[in-house]
């Protein structure tokens, strides 16, 4: 008995000390972190700065990227050890509260068999009742200085308001993750030139959608596919024929149209069909059905969608997301490069549906009037909203994870009811969801930290989900071929066979994206990185097959379009190679101006935004 009381003694004593260790060890990195935060790194602007005055030296972006790499694990390393460290110092504190209340049964029986004996020891740590008010005072400032090293980045955010008025791009280099509007959807396992068939479980009409306004395009074949009844919904050619998600009909990045551009220049105007200011800043790259191109952009006084004819760049109609029951008074803090307006819309052909940082949802017809609207909730979401939508059937799909909890939403599209919820066991994430088709079914793909998971996009129940993420994920799920992709910064790279008992088939760590969403096609899977890194793997083996170091950072995801990857990054120069196992460069050209949004295509033309404008591409 007296080896049992020494040892819980003891325990309890180590316990208590390791937990008061722990506890200053918090206070400390709370004060280091105050005199030098790990992401407020003043060598990084400086050498940004010199780079300015010489933007073709090598050696300097090289440097740059180290010391942006240096600060980054920094800004992780910290995050890690506040979250290990709380953990540490409670589960000390439960072993020690234990030992003690051992001890303390132990000396009321021993004293009941012997009233003389004492513990000394035991009775001189409950007595120094200081030590404990100390120590507890000591936690509590230990946890206090925990949750406001946390919480230090909310230093670094901006209002809107308080941001670049034309929407600049501050310098990426020390921008923890997020993801600037990415969407993956699915409908179908996507080989490049398969032949363009309508789906015969769906209704087509040739009942055409009129919009006032719009100029018909008397030969153009989008158009023709374009139509559909009002109460229909669109077949897969049409979806194909259109640019209805980001990433193209299918959301996996493969674009159908062909003859797509591969030189021109925003600065000069060569090739450029035509370009427009978007009256407000946004990083949501545009869609489009039929004649119409649409994008959305916001401040802190209002939230817009635009729609401008796709032949001529004339405003067509503008909407605003105002008036809507639960929207926030006060717009949330947002950083710079997400913003108010970075998730992408979604089109069937019937409505467009657009989604902002404030939670606001918005449901329009074609001609710009408003269908529904709600507000989901405000985000709590320390960089700014960017999940984008996508449509199933008749379904609106929205991810919606945020600080407090994950979710999968579907509405109806038509009327705006809640066809199911489904609660995720997840971490705040910035990616969105991937509608796959795997033959048997169809299945919809989410990306957060830690799991990759898969849900029934009918009823929202979760089909299956493999823990293989960490970090803060941005990049949404690729596919193909009966694959899945995901990959996320500071994780690994991971290709997951998909079916009901799905397993990573292989993964690697070498060139890992922060935004950027995998591009899978004709075997082949393409990594962009936030470091300037474009990189080609053997899809099914995982081998790496070529990588190149461009130097600017990509947020944009790539698209594959007519035998080629289009992939632009963020200075606005977008590097076009062939869709070969062997690195094959097309062109370079240039936008004129930073961009993060990836293009579209329809008719042989290309659709880009950047930062201020809208560009359409094409042979004049």
């Amino acid at each position: 008995m007296n080896d049992k009381i020494k040892l819980a003694g003891r325990v309890a004593i180590f316990a208590a000390g390791f937990a008061a260790l722990i506890a200053v060890l918090l206070i400390a990195n709370y004060v280091q972190s105050r005199l030098n935060d790990p992401i407020e790194n003043k060598t990084i602007p400086a050498l940004v700065k010199r780079l300015n005055a010489s933007p073709e030296d090598e050696t300097l972006k090289s440097e740059i990227r180290a010391f942006d790499l240096i600060a980054r694990k920094a800004y992780f390393t910290t995050k890690w050890q506040i979250r290990t460290g709380t953990y540490l110092m409670f589960l000390s504190l439960i072993i020690s509260i234990l030992a003690v209340r051992y001890l303390l049964s132990v000396r009321s029986k021993l004293s009941e068999i012997d009233p003389a004996r004492e513990e000394k020891g035991l009775d001189l740590l409950i007595a120094q009742k200081w030590v404990i008010y100390s120590g507890s005072g000591l936690i509590i400032i230990a946890l206090v200085s925990g949750l406001l090293s946390y919480n230090s980045l909310k230093e670094y955010m901006v209002n809107e308001k308080m941001s670049a008025a034309a929407g600049e791009i501050e310098n990426p280099a020390i921008q923890p993750n997020r993801q600037a509007g990415q969407v993956e959807a699915n409908l179908d396992p996507v080989q490049p030139n398969a032949k363009v068939e309508a789906d015969s479980t769906t209704v087509q009409s040739n009942t055409k959608v009129e919009v006032p306004g719009q100029p018909a395009t008397k030969d153009s074949a989008s158009a023709k596919a374009a139509t559909v009844s009002a109460p229909g919904l669109p077949t897969k050619a049409q979806l194909r024929a259109n640019f209805p998600f980001f990433r193209g009909s299918d959301g996996t990045g493969v674009a159908f149209q062909k003859k797509t551009p591969v030189d021109w220049n925003g600065a000069d105007g060569k090739n450029i069909r035509w370009k427009v200011k978007i009256p407000k800043p946004g990083y949501s790259s545009p869609i489009i059905w039929a004649n119409q191109i649409f994008v959305t952009g916001a401040d802190a006084q209002s939230r817009m969608v635009y729609c401008y004819d796709r032949n001529t760049g004339k405003l067509l109609w503008e909407a605003s997301a105002d008036k809507i029951e639960g929207s926030p008074a006060a717009v949330p803090k947002v950083t710079t490069d997400t913003g108010l307006a970075a998730p992408t819309m979604a089109t069937d052909g019937r409505a467009v549906f657009a989604l902002f940082a404030t939670g606001d949802l918005l449901a329009l017809d074609m001609t710009g009037k408003r269908l529904w609207a709600r507000n989901l909730g405000l985000p709590d979401n320390h960089y700014g909203h960017s999940s984008s939508l996508i449509i199933y059937k008749d379904k609106l799909l929205v991810q919606y994870d945020t600080n407090r909890t994950g979710k999968l939403l579907a509405f109806d599209s038509q009327s705006g009811k809640p066809s199911w919820e489904t609660l995720r066991n997840s971490k705040i994430s910035w990616s969105s969801p991937v509608l796959v088709n795997t033959g048997s079914r169809m299945e919809l793909i989410l990306t957060t930290n830690p799991n990759v998971s898969s849900y029934n996009p009918e009823t929202g129940k979760e089909l299956w989900k493999i823990a293989c993420l960490s970090g803060e994920v941005g990049p949404s799920a690729g596919y193909a071929d009966g694959m899945v992709f995901a990959a996320n910064e500071y994780a690994k790279l991971v290709g997951i066979t998909a079916g009901d008992s799905p397993q990573i088939a292989w993964e690697s760590d070498e060139f890992l994206p922060e935004v950027s969403s995998p591009l899978a096609i004709n075997g082949l899977l393409y990594i962009a990185t936030s470091y300037g890194v474009f990189a080609c793997y053997d899809a099914k083996a995982g081998t790496k097959l070529w990588s190149e170091e461009y130097g600017d950072s990509f947020y944009s995801s790539p698209i594959y379009a007519d035998g080629k990857v289009y992939l632009t990054n963020t200075a606005g120069k977008t590097y076009i190679v062939k869709a070969t196992k062997d690195y094959q460069l097309v062109g370079t050209p240039e936008l004129g101006e930073k961009s993060v949004c990836s293009p579209v295509f329809m008719d042989g033309m290309a659709y880009l935004r950047g930062v201020n404008q809208l560009f359409c591409i094409g042979s004049k």
